[in-house]
């Protein structure tokens, strides 16, 4: 019996509606405890024993846990409809709100850092503190960048008409925009990005073309406002990296990621040096179909003799993925569970809704996932990749502090990518007498990969080019437009066609405008997760505790000591990066001899 889920999340675990007066509320009391503290404490910082220190910690660590249940509830409302006018003004006010409070606590961790090195130290050393050591040694180490109170006051503020307004101009923007329809040789017609973006894995090579070129010709239309935001973040950065004293915006983003620079170099050269795997796997593919791979087949379907149902409806998806999980840990799979059970998922189609899918955590409650799930196997793999975050939170919950409850970015897509692989393997044993099926998920994995290690480092290496150029001053949209479509080319040789659309599909990318020097972290931790899946194959059950320990450390701890100390992966070593690639090649070895 199949058990029907709602594709609607349900968000009255923390407010009941935009209008509940308990926002106000909350947000008028959250900033009369911030006054508090600042009386309590201001300073005399330098005076605190340990044991105060942690008490002082302890207290803003509950202030950041109710500012973050005010945040969610309008910020989930406004990514599920972008045109609500209300969540967008209550999101403005509870991040006025929120900086408010952020500008009145700050001088606590400017305090800390201001202290002698010998005072410092005998803190992060002392037994009381031990549960905050890695949040003290990470203040020690960002202790250079750090500016007077006042300075950073004024950041923080300026921060809400500057960086992030642009930010939220683009998603305002993009979730406006209406799409050219396009129907589909079975009668059926898209609208909706999602929809559209759904038809790239149609068997019709028009379909795809024609829904390709819907969005981006959207996309060109609007080019140079979004090469305009995108200069104007980069500026911002360039500035902020003068002031602090960072050499760099990518120097910058490796010091708050926890990632060495010797890490990044590795994972750069190291994909570059083998774009043959992905060159040779796309000649492979358009030897299949028999022309050319556009930019616009790459997700294409592979030819078959048999007749493959790509449909999976939610409910059968979810029932699918819980499966894959139990195999792997029965609390997992419960765990998993509680996500649907408890309406924890928005997966419903919807004008206006945010494009993409994340996983939201709200600390001392759980995570929220959206997506937009299209009933194919698609957006059954993203459920498993947001579904992954969310299950690597409700470890962390259980084990950490706020403080410690972010994880650094290799670790935090270390779960999601695992949990496509359990999927994946799932759905390939039962598929032993559906050699079509099986080359469809096998397909489905080697692209995946392809994009995690190859198209992710490349979306990195337009921005190494973004933020130099930044250094030089202002650019505009094609500056972006030419470097893009040149990077894009040398990946993918003459196996690919580049087509001229594609050069404005960097608009597409919301990291780049939100999170700098995110992108290589998506091939750093499928690196990881190919690492530990090999390990689980080889191990079985006696590794999954490690794993889970992984997982539940969060934030507390150095994430390159952490993969050596629980799951014996060294990121820090180019061999391992090999291993993966190895891996990869030989998934496409074996695509080759099914055929």
């Amino acid at each position: 019996m199949t058990v029907t889920y709602a594709r609607a999340w349900d968000l009255s675990d923390l407010y009941q509606s935009l209008e509940d007066p308990r926002l106000d509320q909350e947000m008028q009391a959250l900033q009369a405890q911030a006054g508090r503290f600042r009386e309590t404490y201001r300073g005399r910082v330098a005076t605190l024993t340990p044991l105060e220190v942690r008490t002082a910690l302890q207290t803003l660590e509950s202030l950041w846990e109710r500012v973050g249940y005010v945040y969610a509830y309008p910020a989930l409302m406004f990514a599920a409809d972008t045109q609500n006018p209300r969540a967008r003004q209550r999101l403005d006010q509870v991040m006025q709100a929120a900086t408010a409070i952020e500008n009145q606590v700050l001088f606590f961790s400017l305090e800390l850092q201001q202290l002698p090195a010998a005072q410092l130290t005998q803190l992060i050393q002392a037994p009381v503190l031990a549960g905050y050591r890695h949040y003290l040694e990470r203040l020690r180490v960002t202790q250079p960048y750090r500016l007077p109170e006042a300075v950073e006051q004024t950041r923080n503020q300026d921060s809400l008409t500057g960086r992030q307004a642009f930010i939220q101009l683009r998603s305002l923007h993009q979730g406006a925009l209406t799409y050219r329809p396009v129907t589909t040789p079975e009668g059926t017609t898209a609208t909706l990005e999602a929809e559209l973006s759904a038809l790239l894995f149609h068997a019709d090579a028009q379909t795809r073309y024609q829904a390709y070129t819907s969005i981006r010709e959207r996309l060109a239309e609007h080019n140079l406002l979004y090469g305009y935001i995108l200069s104007t973040l980069a500026q911002d950065h360039r500035l902020e990296n003068q002031l602090r004293g960072y050499p760099s915006t990518l120097a910058k983003q490796l010091l708050a990621d926890e990632v060495p620079e010797a890490v990044f170099a590795a994972i750069m050269q190291g994909t570059r040096a083998r774009y043959d795997l992905f060159q040779r796997y796309y000649r492979q593919k358009g030897e299949a179909l028999g022309q050319k791979i556009r930019t616009c087949d790459m997700f294409a379907p592979w030819p078959s003799q048999q007749p493959v149902d790509t449909r999976i409806d939610y409910d059968r998806g979810i029932a699918l993925l819980l499966g894959a999980l139990g195999e792997f840990s029965d609390t997992y799979r419960q765990r998993a569970e509680q996500f649907f059970q408890k309406r924890w998922v928005d997966a419903q189609m919807r004008p206006g809704k945010q494009g993409g899918a994340f996983c939201s955590y709200v600390y001392g409650k759980h995570s929220y996932l959206l997506l937009s799930y299209a009933d194919d196997y698609n957006s059954l793999f993203t459920l498993a990749h947001e579904l992954g975050h969310g299950l690597h939170f409700a470890w962390i919950g259980e084990a950490q502090t706020y403080f410690n409850s972010n994880p650094p970015m290799v670790l935090a897509e270390v779960a999601s990518v695992f949990n496509e692989l359990l999927l994946l393997d799932y759905l390939l044993a039962r598929a032993n007498d559906q050699p079509a099926l099986q080359r469809l998920l096998l397909v489905r994995l080697i692209e995946d990969q392809l994009n995690l290690i190859f198209r992710q480092s490349t979306i990195s290496r337009l921005e190494l080019a973004i933020h130099e150029r930044a250094t030089q001053g202002s650019f505009d949209h094609e500056f972006v437009n030419q470097t893009w479509m040149q990077l894009y080319q040398e990946l993918c040789g003459d196996a690919v066609e580049v087509l001229p659309e594609h050069r404005v599909d960097w608009a597409r990318i919301g990291h780049i405008f939100f999170k700098p020097f995110y992108c290589y972290q998506y091939t750093a931790s499928s690196v990881v997760s190919l690492a530990c899946y090999q390990q689980y194959r080889q191990h079985g059950r006696e590794f999954i505790p490690g794993y889970l320990q992984l997982l539940a450390s969060g934030g507390s701890q150095e994430q390159m000591e952490a993969l050596r100390q629980y799951v014996g992966v060294d990121l820090t070593q180019p061999a391992t990066i090999d291993r993966a690639l190895d891996t990869v090649a030989g998934l496409i070895d074996r695509l080759e001899a099914s055929r």
